[in-house]
């Protein structure tokens, strides 16, 4: 979940704010001075070169980048360098599963290329990278299997996601885009600008959040750009992928499979109209088969999207990107805590007038675990919280702070002066929204208690968009996150939907849930369900995640049998280097 990008307008340049020196008065000089000399060279191109060398040079007087400090309970969320050449790993303990799938598992996440998240200092004011940010790296575990044998030869290797702008500040080795999520306003404009003139872009594309594939190709992604295209085999960075010149917008970082056909439902969401645009990308990657303006009245940070056999499900929260806020002094980015919240059920190849929308009380949730239809509704489960975790608190202000209250239980008095336990506004709890297409009824509630907080869900994938039983999410350790100001998650949880009815209440009953805990001071990340090839249940298969031990600082690779959630890792993997928290990861087969 990450930084959101501004549109230039369509010629791609923005009004220079700035005294710059008259470009004719510099051209004349130019051109004088090569007659002269009887050279013929390209003008134009000087001029562009002088002018972005001044603009270096003012950034360079204006603007010092500065390093943000860390906590040593933050240690892991370090960056680490590239490890070079793919690496066997041989530590295993435990056994990896004689019918486990050949293919890789990877996983994205943010790793600074300088060392650390960068604040600049001005006579504008400060501006910062928040949390999310940082350049993308892969990481990926490859599994090959000896068929002779059936014993698994396990190698790792990790890789920067080198797009356009990581490359340009790889080439300078140093930072050059000025952060322009959290600050002050007048910082963050002239970031924008700056980054737009010196560039012709106005932020980073960090690609650091999700890796997914679709039609044999793996992509990795943020939701500010289009996705980059990796070879799996090597990382190297391929491309962008714009659908064949399809798809000119920012992409959603969960796209996702729609059933049945295969196609690839994605959407773009900008902080200029159109605001959010639904996309739907053919089985084979190769067109776009529908591109619709959804046409909000607001741009919203839309981080997911929820599919059915019939639907797409659009997630209209209230946490929002609005220039005119940022103009007045505001925030660029702000959940709208007393705003209004709507859920849109679009036909797969609707247009905004076909979507139906239900108005729902507001809502932050940032990752759904499924969509399906039953009967007249439409079942919509997520993760929900009372605030939005991104970007932070208000201009970066009490930081650590408030990342430390919203992260941990608080003791609460109750009417009898009892103190009672109750959740940080950040905690996140399962949510279930049922939406009735036929009369428009809507019931929605918890599904989970304030016991715990959760977060990445995941399923089988077979299930995307289709009635499923079984769900997975990670778990936040409150105190280890109050204390840390940011999140860590020290165990999973399985969660069995049951469809059994309450003969006294009438209702459905909740569902049950099964904790695999990690042990202490240990924290997964890019937890992802791989199915057993040719499983005849929902949860035949594994869950394969990355744990890193604080106390040790190694980091591995779990495998957990999901019908023995509770039983410790069937096999542990110790890599050969620490891998840093991230975000999402998938697991892709190997082609036969």
């Amino acid at each position: 979940m990450n930084s959101f990008c501004l549109s230039s307008n369509a010629h791609g340049s923005i009004r220079r704010p700035f005294p710059f020196p008259s470009f004719h008065h510099l051209s004349t000089f130019l051109s004088s001075t090569f007659k002269q000399v009887k050279l013929k060279l390209d003008v134009p191109k000087l001029m562009k070169d002088a002018s972005l060398k001044m603009l270096d040079e003012l950034v360079d007087s204006s603007f010092q980048f500065i390093n943000q400090p860390t906590l040593p309970s933050q240690r892991n969320f370090l960056p680490v360098k590239e490890i070079g050449e793919e690496t066997v790993v041989m530590s295993i303990v435990g056994d990896i599963p004689a019918d486990f799938p050949e293919g890789t598992y990877i996983r994205n996440g943010p790793n600074p290329l300088f060392g650390a998240l960068q604040s600049t200092v001005s006579l504008l004011g400060k501006t910062s990278n928040i949390w999310v940010e940082g350049d993308g790296m892969l990481h990926a575990i490859y599994f090959s299997k000896n068929n002779i044998n059936d014993t698994f030869t396990i190698s790792y290797k990790n890789r920067y996601v080198e797009s356009e702008t990581f490359k340009i500040e790889k080439e300078k080795y140093r930072p050059c885009f000025l952060p322009a999520v959290e600050g002050d306003s007048l910082p963050i404009l002239a970031a924008y600008i700056l980054n737009q003139l010196r560039f012709g872009k106005v932020n980073k594309y960090i690609s650091n959040t999700n890796v997914f594939e679709h039609s044999g190709r793996c992509f990795s992604i943020a939701e500010h750009h289009i996705p980059q295209e990796i070879d799996l085999l090597s990382l190297d960075t391929l491309s962008n992928w714009d659908v064949n010149g399809e798809w000119n917008r920012p992409f959603t970082a969960h796209p996702k499979k729609a059933p049945g056909s295969g196609e690839l439902i994605i959407t773009g969401a900008d902080a200029v109209k159109p605001f959010l645009v639904l996309g739907v990308i053919s089985a084979d990657g190769k067109r776009l088969a529908h591109k619709v303006d959804v046409k909000l009245q607001r741009s919203i940070l839309c981080h997911d999207i929820g599919v059915t056999e019939r639907y797409n499900i659009i997630m209209d929260m209230p946490l929002t990107i609005n220039i005119p806020r940022l103009l007045q002094g505001g925030p660029l980015i702000k959940y709208e805590k007393e705003s209004n919240a709507r859920i849109g059920v679009m036909p797969r190849y609707g247009d905004a007038e076909a979507i139906k929308w239900f108005q729902v009380q507001p809502y932050c949730t940032f990752h759904l675990i499924n969509c399906y239809e039953d009967g007249d509704e439409v079942v919509v489960r997520g993760c929900r919280a009372e605030e939005s975790i991104i970007p932070g608190p208000e201009h970066g202000l009490g930081k650590f702070q408030w990342f430390s209250r919203g992260l941990k239980f608080h003791k609460m008095q109750d009417e009898f002066d009892n103190y009672v336990k109750d959740e940080g506004f950040l905690f996140s709890r399962l949510y279930e929204w049922r939406l009735n297409m036929k009369n428009g009824g809507i019931k929605e509630r918890y599904l989970t208690g304030k016991e715990f907080s959760v977060d990445f869900p995941m399923i089988n994938e077979n299930f995307i968009g289709l009635r499923n039983k079984f769900a997975y999410c990670q778990v936040v350790d409150s105190i280890a996150s109050s204390e840390c100001a940011l999140p860590k998650f020290g165990s999973l949880v399985k969660f069995t939907f049951s469809e059994e009815i309450d003969r006294i209440s009438g209702c459905q009953e909740l569902i049950k849930v099964e904790h695999h805990e990690l042990g202490e001071n240990q924290f997964c990340t890019g937890s992802v369900f791989v199915p057993r090839p040719g499983g005849s249940e929902e949860d035949d298969g594994w869950i394969i995640s990355h744990v890193h031990n604080e106390e040790t600082n190694i980091s591995q690779v779990h495998i957990i049998d999901s019908k023995r959630f509770e039983s410790k890792a069937v096999a542990t993997m110790t890599l050969p280097q620490r891998v840093p928290y991230g975000f999402h990861a998938t697991f892709i087969k190997k082609s036969v």
